[in-house]
């Protein structure tokens, strides 16, 4: 049987020499005084290849021009909803009331301020009886055909 040494210690992890980070000046001086060896750094956003050129203010730039606007209603749209709806003889508030929806988005739809919705499109078509998106905008929706 082997002897076992007693009196000697058996360290499991034992933590390398790690580069510390010193963040105040004190601790950099201290460090120095030292004569422990000092590495600076400066953070970079963007690519470490080029570190002279500031990327955010160029990010900001260049989303600053792609701002593309909101689309728009064609022009014929809210001219056909508000002819389809005052030929139903029916005011704003009671075609917002037929949708669910509030008198102020019918408003935007006819003033075409509005930024189309094809939900709402289409609940206005239903209730209007009148085809307001693609081809023949302002036709009726359900044409009558051609029958005996």
């Amino acid at each position: 049987m082997a002897e076992q040494d007693w009196d000697s210690q058996t360290v499991i992890r034992k933590r390398g020499n790690v580069a510390r980070v010193a963040r105040t000046d004190s601790e950099i001086n201290s460090a120095r005084r030292a004569g422990v060896s000092i590495e600076t750094q400066r953070k970079v956003t963007g690519n470490k290849a080029d570190p002279g050129v500031h990327y955010q203010r160029i990010a900001k730039v260049d989303y600053a021009d792609d701002v593309v606007p909101p689309p728009k209603l064609n022009n014929s749209v809210p001219q056909a909803i508000q002819s389809a709806r005052q030929a139903k003889q029916m005011t704003q508030k009671e075609l917002a009331q037929k949708i669910n929806e509030k008198p102020t988005v019918i408003g935007e739809y006819e003033t075409g301020k509005a930024i189309p919705n094809p939900k709402i499109l289409g609940k206005l078509e239903r209730a209007l009886g009148v085809k307001l998106r693609g081809k023949d905008i302002g036709k009726p929706l359900f044409a009558k055909k051609d029958g005996k």
